[in-house]
């Protein structure tokens, strides 16, 4: 007799056929093996096969993967994750935006003091060229700190000092802001393409363009934005349009 019994998977399965019993199973042996894909228990593939290869290695994979990782390790990988891209945007900012600085000496008293700290901004003198009144950081080579001065004269001016008096191409430079005149004289400069004229504001105490000369554009490094330290003295300086 043949007990064959159409699987319900067949179309034309008929479970209402004399003889068939609906809910009898018949289970068919099947292998779980994609097609050509090798046998991992036949004892007849060698153990240097490229298979076999590629086996261990992703076996090895997969344990290294469920393995606990170390807490230092863990440590020491979130701290990288934090701190390399924090030091990266910190030199970008140093480089092309802002830089924070020290005033040293008194020359530019009593608009800015000793040891008070200053941000320098380095951007906005990409889209314009330094301007008049600007309070600027300076870097002169052979100078072993930099210096922080105003900016009195603009290239292809004609700058001139009269009893501590500006002028600028003959007629006098209105200085809106509190300093101190002295009493020294300077015979008329011109200044060149990108050469700037600058002075601190404590005249009579002050290392400047009138004993170093103009400064070229290369070595003004940005002007002073902002004063944050002391707290108290906090300032913004807005730059000056001329």
């Amino acid at each position: 007799m043949n007990d064959f019994l159409p699987s319900p998977s067949d179309p034309h399965f008929d479970p209402e056929r004399p003889g068939v019993d609906p809910g009898r199973q018949r289970s068919y042996p099947f292998s779980q093996q994609s097609p050509g894909q090798p046998d991992e228990s036949d004892p007849t593939i060698p153990a240097d096969s490229p298979w076999r290869i590629r086996e261990a290695a992703a076996d090895r994979e997969a344990l290294a993967a469920s393995a606990p990782v170390p807490p230092w390790r863990l440590l020491l990988r979130e701290t990288l994750q934090v701190i390399l891209p924090a030091l990266a945007l910190a030199l970008v900012v140093h480089l092309f935006f802002a830089q924070a600085t020290i005033v040293y000496g008194q020359s530019m008293e009593p608009n800015l003091s000793e040891r008070q700290r200053l941000i320098i901004d380095k951007f906005s003198y990409h889209f314009h060229p330094p301007r008049r009144n600007d309070i600027v950081v300076i870097d002169l080579p052979g100078m072993e700190e930099m210096l922080v001065k105003r900016i009195v004269g603009l290239p292809g001016e004609t700058i001139e000092i009269r009893k501590g008096v500006v002028f600028v191409n003959g007629e006098p430079l209105a200085e809106p802001f509190p300093h101190d005149l002295g009493y020294q004289s300077l015979p008329p400069v011109v200044l060149g393409p990108l050469s700037y004229f600058v002075l601190g504001d404590n005249r009579e105490n002050s290392n400047d363009s009138r004993s170093f000369g103009p400064v070229k554009r290369e070595y003004i490094v940005g002007r002073v934005w902002l004063r944050y330290w002391p707290l108290n003295q906090l300032k913004y300086f807005p730059s000056n349009p001329s």
